[in-house]
């Protein structure tokens, strides 16, 4: 019941900070592995928690969708689609000992890129460009890691739509959205076919995921969004230290 009550109050949580300013990767996936979890079991239940808030953020966003060309949203949703199965896959293909050798890694890249989210598009923003090919494998690998971690994958997708020259915050964010909906579901049929889930932490995770974005909305006009990030910069290093501690611990 204990691990339950902290499962729902960091879910809580993450859906706060993911309506505020993001981040909610930073106590959804921790949370799992204290609570006993294997870390490749608690990256997949964690991206089946905050599942729902893509769905309905996808869906608040539609009318900045509707501003893409069909064909265009159809092929960049293809290519988001097949990064994201790669990296899911690789998750599964990894071992316990293997992820948790990286997971440091992504957490300290996870929150450095939180942190600097708006320094990192405004150096993509003076450094843009038309959509190349080479766009498109920048979105395959920015999938890719979405697939397998996701941490602070809505930050990194804004700062590669700056450097393809997108300048609307709304267009960019309703994109961001959808890919982030789109490359989700492709990672939860995944795990789940997978029958690496734990569905008793995953339901109760979405549901208080959900709420806690409802409950955002409000804070986050009441708040002051550098304390929200100043709150999650300061999970997000200190979770990158117990694990980097986990680590050389063995």
């Amino acid at each position: 019941m204990i691990d339950y009550i902290l499962l729902f109050v960091a879910a809580f949580g993450a859906g706060i900070v993911n309506t505020i300013a993001g981040g909610g990767t930073f106590l959804t996936f921790p949370a799992l592995v204290f609570t006993g979890l294997p870390p490749v079991v608690a990256n997949a239940t964690s991206t089946v928690a905050v599942f729902p808030g893509y769905l309905g953020g996808a869906l608040g966003f539609r009318e900045d969708m509707a501003t893409f060309e069909r064909r265009a949203l159809l092929r960049l949703a293809g290519i988001t689609l097949a990064g994201g199965l790669v990296g899911s896959l690789l998750l599964l293909v990894s071992s316990n000992e293997a992820f948790s050798a990286v997971v440091p890694f992504l957490l300290l890249f996870a929150t450095l890129v939180f942190l600097f989210g708006a320094e990192i598009r405004s150096w993509a923003a003076r450094h843009a460009r038309d959509v190349t090919p080479e766009g498109a494998v920048g979105l395959f690998a920015v999938s890719v890691y979405g697939g397998y971690f996701n941490g602070g994958l809505g930050i990194v997708l804004l700062a590669l739509f700056s450097l393809w020259g997108m300048t609307s915050i709304h267009s960019m964010n309703g994109l961001k959205t959808g890919l982030s909906f789109v490359l989700s579901s492709i990672s939860v049929l995944t795990f789940s076919v997978a029958g690496i889930v734990e569905w008793p932490q995953a339901i109760v995770m979405m549901v208080a995921a959900s709420v806690g974005g409802y409950a955002g909305a409000p804070i986050a006009r009441a708040v002051p969004a550098w304390c929200v990030r100043a709150f999650v910069a300061v999970i997000g290093f200190g979770m990158s230290a117990v694990f980097f501690w986990r680590l050389v611990a063995g």
